[in-house]
């Protein structure tokens, strides 16, 4: 199914988003380019179409007063903006296509919230792939409205890509709860590690008041107490190890607050996978959730998988 997007003016171009695709958004800035490169990256490892997406500015609608007492010709400023991210897109697409000949490439333009823009394209994206600028003690703020509308309401998994040296990061790093909607996230995770040609490390993090106490963060396999928490582990991860025989696998099982051990690990992985359960809003408000705090935190870029979508 192609699902239409709307178009960016009365009788122009309506761009469409093939099912399955992996969508980035574009803004010309450095961190959309490095999330431009990540998507592409991934489209190719797994052979789907890329769609470059950028949302342009809407004018102010046709018949507005201060464009009329001012002369201003509606139809050629939306020509205007519409040329503008056409260049912007095509330049995006450039190096891209160089590296990939063979990839499937769409463009996407769409007058408008890029939030809005982004979300439409979720309900056929296989993944959606976006930048964040997040700095600094202010971080959540500067991680922008639009990552952060993707991590909370896209309905396919969402990847926060922050830049990093080229020697960083030598590992995929999937959190896992010990519930079924493990499988999500485990599958979106050796996909990744897959395509990225890296070691997949699986944590899970459990709550011992005891040991936290005593400073124990990584519980060996053995260790009295643990063994079917291992067990467990072990079972979730191996249909998926299984179906990615070229995926190096290690099992990891933690005790404390899992957003803390992963924002630990994320100190030296390439990219952490978690999953996010939509909560209603007063709830998000009073208990939180883990993902969002990972993603404005985590010192790598990481994936986020909605999970328990009716």
């Amino acid at each position: 199914m192609v699902r239409p997007l709307a178009s960016i003016e009365n009788g122009g171009m309506t761009t469409t988003v093939p099912a399955g695709s992996v969508v980035v958004g574009v803004d010309g800035s450095a961190s959309a380019s490095h999330a431009v490169d990540e998507a592409a990256t991934l489209a190719a490892a797994e052979r789907r179409p890329l769609v470059l997406a950028h949302a342009a500015p809407a004018p102010a609608p046709a018949g507005t007063g201060w464009m009329e007492a001012t002369g201003v010709d509606h139809r050629h400023v939306c020509r205007m903006i519409k040329e503008d991210a056409r260049a912007l897109l095509s330049a995006a697409e450039k190096p891209v296509r160089e590296a990939y000949p063979d990839l499937e490439i769409h463009q996407v333009i769409r007058l408008g919230d890029p939030r809005e823009t982004l979300l439409e394209t979720s309900d056929e994206a296989a993944l959606m792939v976006v930048g964040t600028r997040g700095l600094g003690p202010i971080r959540h703020l500067l991680l922008g409205s639009v990552s952060s509308a993707m991590v909370k309401h896209a309905r396919c998994p969402v990847a926060v890509v922050r830049a990093q040296p080229a020697d960083r990061g030598a590992r995929v790093v999937a959190g896992i709860a010990g519930e079924p909607d493990d499988v999500g996230i485990l599958d979106v995770a050796f996909r990744v590690a897959e395509a990225r040609q890296l070691p997949l490390t699986v944590l899970h993090c459990f709550w011992d008041a005891v040991r936290v106490a005593e400073g124990i963060r990584d519980v060996a396999p053995g260790t009295p107490g643990t063994d079917d928490l291992w067990h467990a582990l072990e079972e979730a991860v191996r249909p998926h190890a299984a179906a990615h025989p070229g995926v190096e696998v290690h099992h990891q099982l933690s005790c404390g607050m899992a957003d803390e051990r992963l924002l630990q690990e994320s100190r030296e992985a390439a990219v952490v996978v978690i999953g996010h359960r939509r909560k209603p809003f007063l709830n998000e408000l009073v208990y939180g959730s883990i993902a969002p705090v990972v993603v404005e935190r985590a010192a790598c870029s990481v994936v986020v998988v909605p999970i328990g979508l009716g």
